[in-house]
């Protein structure tokens, strides 16, 4: 049986480690921050300005102006700090992020990740998914394994647009 979204977040989330600067990406990486053990102390990052990020918000704590770099709201943390996007550009181009969690359209056998482009849908741009993938000490990639039609996701050599090459190692051969 497949493992749902939550599941596959809070696996991601166990590859935490106390002290660590952690970015999470759009989509599913973002709900990592729900499943952070409350005994441990794991500072979130967003690539839009954001270290100290929490779970997403009940309806009470909901502040429509914190937002993480999908555009969803957000809680902060005490110790928390905003700044700018070049500011947070540095740290992940300077090594300060320990891992980065994100979304992958293809992983092939080589471990090259696509995860930006998709075909027939408006081109976005990569954003920051190539600093990331090859700024962060550790990469993790969330994604369900398979498109709706069935069709694998884990493929022998990825068609989509690259992200980063050789940036992917299974659980199975670190």
């Amino acid at each position: 049986m497949a493992w749902t979204r939550e599941q596959m977040a809070a696996r991601a989330a166990q590859e935490l480690q106390d002290g660590f600067y952690v970015n999470l990406g759009i989509g599913m990486p973002t709900m990592v921050a729900n499943y952070v053990p409350d005994d441990m102390t794991v500072w979130l990052q967003s690539e839009n300005g954001l270290l100290g990020m929490g779970p997403f918000p009940t309806e009470e704590e909901l502040d429509p102006d914190m937002i993480n770099a999908g555009k969803q709201t957000v809680t902060t943390l005490p110790g928390s700090s905003i700044f700018s996007s070049s500011d947070s550009f540095a740290m992940i181009r300077g090594g300060h992020v320990d891992t980065a969690v994100m979304g992958g359209l293809q992983v092939d056998t080589a471990g090259n990740l696509a995860n930006w482009a998709v075909p027939g849908e408006p081109l976005l741009g990569v954003g920051g998914a190539m600093d990331l993938a090859s700024g962060a000490k550790k990469l993790i990639i969330t994604m369900m394994h398979t498109e709706k039609d069935g069709t694998s996701k884990i493929v022998q050599d990825c068609d989509l647009p690259l992200t980063a090459l050789n940036a992917v190692e299974d659980e199975f051969n670190k």
